[in-house]
């Protein structure tokens, strides 16, 4: 059996994508196909039009590119969510006191959305994906300039992907999408 990469052992330096970094995507890939298009093909329009903001994961040796991924705005909206009550119940237990009765009354939440992650085939399963994350819960959970309370994901709807998020923290926002191609996922940031 093949020993996995303990993420320590992979150091990298997240920023956001550069001009130059777009020349490098032509050969990037992770290995799926509906993300590779959309790095080279849609990227780079999606930021011109504001639609998200693109970041890029390098070796801190050598700057090459070994993962990319995208944030965006969004939201929890409460009509999406599986199960109102568990959800309310649930976040009402990590809640102060002081918060749980407006949180309670709220229609929707403010979160940003990890989308797009891939990470270079090469580099999967050595602990890059779980570094990103943890790279924008603590991003996000220390930003101040907005309200931002949860991170969402549209997982790719395949067991390795799901996998994946469910084990770094994250849980499914509704059952109606089992049968399609991605799976919302939230994760609470308080």
């Amino acid at each position: 059996m093949e020993e996995k990469t303990q993420s320590s052992d992979i150091n990298i330096i997240i920023e956001k994508l550069s001009d130059d970094d777009y020349r490098q995507l032509s050969s990037f890939s992770c290995g799926t196909e509906k993300l590779d298009s959309f790095f080279h093909n849609e990227l780079e329009q999606c930021v011109k039009y504001k639609y998200l903001s693109a970041y890029c994961a390098k070796l801190s040796t050598t700057n090459e590119i070994i993962a990319l991924f995208t944030l965006a705005n969004d939201s929890v909206v409460i009509g999406q969510l599986n199960d109102k009550d568990d959800f309310i119940k649930e976040m009402k237990e990590i809640l102060n006191d002081e918060y749980a009765e407006t949180f309670e009354n709220q229609t929707s939440f403010p979160a940003v959305n990890i989308g797009h992650l891939g990470v270079r085939e090469d580099y999967q399963s050595k602990g890059v994906g779980r570094q990103i994350v943890e790279f924008v819960i603590y991003t996000f959970s220390k930003y101040d300039i907005s309200g931002c309370q949860f991170i969402t994901v549209d997982s790719l709807n395949n067991k390795r992907t799901n996998k994946f998020y469910l084990n770094n923290g994250f849980s499914n926002q509704t059952n109606s999408d089992i049968m399609s191609d991605t799976r919302r996922m939230y994760q609470a940031l308080f």
